[in-house]
């Protein structure tokens, strides 16, 4: 079977110690592997290898300390199982709002601080380039954009403002002429921005984008 990480990133070099390092600036070149419960009984969610092939962040989408049975929210963990972010629907919302909170131990809205909300972007605005908006700090003006294609893996993360490129997902090729299918994409992230911000941005878009319209409860 071909192997589904990157390749080594060639930004990286040698110190003189022997270590390793990353010149400033330097993308982070990642593979996401969405995990279907057809084929994963009883779960699914994400995992995501580095360019050495390390496990670096996974998605378990199955009851966690409480947190899917409080409205059917998530838990983005680093490589070893420790929770990053819980990430919980907004109830009657219009727009499949998606609120992020940090780490897994409080999933209830109000009792820990809120890093950022995510939603569909408005059809009203006519924004068709667009396919989410991410608000931060109680703002009503988004912070970061989603244009593009998600559902194709043709897609682009922008900061606001300056239309600064901080990360962009694209189909993968196991060789120049095979490409795989959706459920294995690159996740290529500027040096500018945290890499386990832009995945629960990518855990968020797979949940308002993949699913129908159900203002009730997107989960």
């Amino acid at each position: 079977m071909s192997k589904i990480h990157p390749v080594e990133n060639k930004c990286e070099g040698v110190a003189g110690n022997g270590s390793y390092r990353r010149p400033d600036p330097c993308p982070t070149k990642l593979t996401v592997w969405k995990r279907s419960s057809m084929s994963f009984q009883g779960t699914d969610g994400f995992t995501v290898f580095d360019e050495h092939g390390r496990l670096v962040f996974r998605m378990d989408n199955y009851s966690r300390k409480g947190c899917r049975s409080a409205g059917g929210g998530l838990v983005l963990m680093d490589g070893a199982g420790n929770g990053l972010m819980s990430l919980r629907p907004q109830i009657l919302s219009m727009q499949c709002q998606w609120n992020a909170y940090r780490g897994e131990d409080e999933c209830k809205e109000g009792q820990n601080f809120k890093l950022f909300s995510m939603r569909r972007a408005s059809s009203f605005l006519h924004r068709r380039k667009e396919e989410a908006e991410v608000f931060v700090e109680g703002s009503r003006i988004p912070a970061f954009t989603v244009e593009g294609s998600f559902g194709s893996r043709n897609c682009t993360i922008r900061r606001c403002g300056r239309q600064e490129l901080v990360a962009k997902i694209t189909r993968k090729r196991a060789s120049p002429t095979v490409l795989l299918g959706t459920d294995v994409f690159n996740l290529v992230v500027q040096d500018s921005c945290d890499s386990d911000l832009v995945m629960a941005f990518v855990v968020i878009m797979d949940r308002i984008c993949s699913k129908s319209f159900a203002p009730a409860l997107c989960s």
